[in-house]
């Protein structure tokens, strides 16, 4: 019982958004607003941020384990979560309405080195609550 929970807490999530990223990417293309250019803008900026939190539920999930190697894991997220933003957009080349692009691609990358960053470099230096809180999460 124990492991399935371990499971569902880690595990689970980062598979989770992987698998709606996916059936997202399934949906006929649709726009939220008639003007392009804030529809283009609102778009890609779930494109950052659906990856960046990728990268972060990866990195939680391999940082739960008994061995942390936090180099290992932050590579072992960003691999994870750019290998995904490929297949992602392979995939919509096959999605009538869609079409994969490389400039999606390096969004997504934008997004997940955010999130690499901030693991990196900003959150060493945030004040002790505020670790407190995101080591409580798991992260």
């Amino acid at each position: 019982m124990k492991k399935t929970l371990f499971w569902i807490n880690y595990w689970f999530p980062p598979i989770f958004l992987m698998a709606l990223i996916f059936y997202l990417s399934s949906c006929p293309s649709f726009a939220m607003v008639k003007n392009y250019w804030l529809n283009f803008l609102v778009f890609k900026t779930l494109h950052f941020c659906e990856y960046a939190l990728l990268f972060i539920l990866w990195f939680r999930a391999l940082n739960s384990g008994e061995k942390k190697n936090r180099g290992n894991q932050l590579w072992g997220a960003f691999v994870l979560s750019f290998f995904w933003a490929v297949i992602d957009e392979i995939h919509q080349l096959f999605v009538p309405t869609r079409g994969g692009k490389i400039r999606d691609v390096l969004i997504d990358t934008m997004g997940i080195f955010f999130a690499f960053y901030l693991i990196k470099r900003i959150l060493p230096k945030a004040p002790d609550k505020l670790v407190k809180l995101v080591n409580k999460l798991g992260i």
